[in-house]
């Protein structure tokens, strides 16, 4: 990304929809947590063979050298200093790479610490906080990790480390501990997108490979979920934004597909207390599609969880964000397409009671995506299967709209779904319209009714008021 300062709009001019644009500006220019590494004084590392030059017998040492050398960290923020050693680092960790990759008998029990090391002086620092706490991820542009030349190249080189064929996890484990995972997941919050995908990759991998930490890491993500619900007030209020969901749900979509059956109690709790809550933060829309996918995971290995899923989903449903309610109603759907009889019957009520408000939405486009449901060919069997129960629960709403909607898409789609329902179940559609037409008028009357005596009691006080000023009506 390009430092070159931006020339902000001249002070003289009052302009109030310049602000953001110069917010992100500054956004731009900010560049990395390497301004916080700063070495000060130039550094020299003494030039050492490629391993391909030297014997096998000596590549071993040789190896153990050059990790020493690369936990050198160098200040990217200066882009003149160092610029020699700063190159002779870049083709050294990629020489690195390279060997991982190919070479055997490299990985001696003395290596281990010394990769820990190198990974942990170079990856792990202190992030810089945000220029703004007004950062929107959909509009404004990351702030991307300036020593990344060097960053990536380390992060494939412990990628490499631990997918290979001589890791020893029995090993490592002295090294790759709790705290180093901690550390990982901290650096989660990286702005840096690149980053957040290698870190993805390197706790996948650290979760595959060592049994021992695989409890741990589910405690520790389930952690960063419920910090990051609970901090919902906080998000509404401040509009801070966090990258942590996203990047976690994306691996936890692998650690849930790995579940054995029967679910222990564990993971059905991290289900509905972590997952399901989360529907509650602001920043939802950009996580919502792989919170979904986790749910559905967990509904296919487990059915049951089906009726604590949409309950939970119902007691969170947004009530005035329309943008909020059509991902909740599509995630339903998903919800729908996997849903085993047994458990639609469960939940029928309740759920169609909350489809109902929908498709009576002033919002066209929450009203037009519940409507949609009745294009799925598998929830309209479990709707056929059920007609009794749900026609009587959607048929007020649907033939009031169908005459009163100021929408003609939403007032066609209405009517499409009454001739379904006509279909199902005519005795009960006929039943209903009946009982509809007969409430109305039953309303009308009284609505007729209370007009006629407001319109009495209104005479009554005229008549009041005449008397006290001495008219006498004839």
């Amino acid at each position: 990304m390009s430092s070159a300062a931006t020339t902000a709009p001249s002070v003289d001019k009052v302009d109030g929809f310049s602000r953001k644009s110069v917010r992100k500006a500054k956004q731009k220019r900010s560049q990395s947590s390497s301004q916080f590494r700063s070495q000060g004084k130039p550094i020299e590392l003494t030039p050492l063979p490629l391993l391909k030059d030297v014997p096998a017998a000596e590549q071993p040492e040789l190896f153990l050298k050059k990790l020493q050398q690369c936990c050198t960290v160098f200040d990217f923020m200066d882009t003149l200093s160092d610029l020699k050693m700063k190159e002779y680092k870049r083709s050294t960790l990629n020489e690195l790479v390279d060997y991982v990759t190919v070479s055997r008998g490299y990985l001696t029990e003395q290596a281990y610490p010394e990769v820990v090391k190198m990974v942990s002086h170079n990856i792990f620092r202190t992030l810089p906080p945000s220029d703004s706490n007004e950062f929107d991820p959909e509009e404004d542009e990351p702030t991307l990790e300036a020593s990344w030349p060097h960053l990536q190249l380390v992060y494939e080189f412990f990628i490499r480390f631990l997918e290979s064929q001589e890791f020893q996890p029995s090993i490592a484990k002295k090294y790759i501990d709790q705290k180093f995972v901690l550390q990982l997941l901290e650096l989660f919050d990286s702005e840096d997108p690149r980053e957040r995908d290698y870190l993805k990759t390197v706790l996948h991998r650290i979760y595959g490979k060592f049994l021992g930490l695989r409890a741990f890491i589910r405690k520790q993500i389930n952690n960063i979920f419920l910090r990051v619900t609970i901090k919902f007030f906080y998000v509404f209020l401040f509009n801070l934004y966090s990258h942590f969901p996203l990047c976690l749900l994306l691996l936890s979509s692998s650690i849930i597909n790995g579940f054995a059956l029967p679910l222990k109690a564990e993971h059905k709790q991290f289900l509905v207390k972590v997952l399901i809550p989360l529907h509650t933060v602001r920043s939802l829309s950009l996580f919502h599609a792989q919170l979904a996918y986790c749910i559905v995971q967990f509904l296919e290995k487990d059915p049951t969880l089906t009726e604590p899923v949409i309950r939970g989903l119902l007691k969170f449903w947004p009530k005035t964000c329309s943008q909020k309610e059509v991902m909740f109603l599509g995630e339903l759907e998903e919800i729908l397409d996997v849903i085993e009889p047994t458990q639609f019957v469960k939940i029928q009520e309740p759920l169609f009671k909350q489809i109902s408000r929908c498709v009576s939405s002033p919002h066209f486009q929450v009203a037009e995506r519940a409507l949609y449901y009745w294009n799925n060919e598998y929830i309209m069997s479990l709707i056929e299967e059920n007609s009794s129960v749900i026609l009587p629960i959607m048929f007020a709403s649907l033939y009031r709209i169908s005459k009163e909607h100021w929408n003609p898409a939403i007032v066609a789609l209405v009517y499409n779904v009454l001739k379904a329902f006509m279909e199902m179940n005519s005795t009960l559609f006929d039943e209903l319209t009946a009982t509809y037409k007969s409430d109305r008028q039953r309303e009308k009357k009284k609505e007729k009714e209370r007009e006629e005596l407001w319109k009495k009691l209104e005479d009554l006080e005229l008549k009041r008021g005449l008397r006290s000023d001495g008219i006498i009506p004839t």
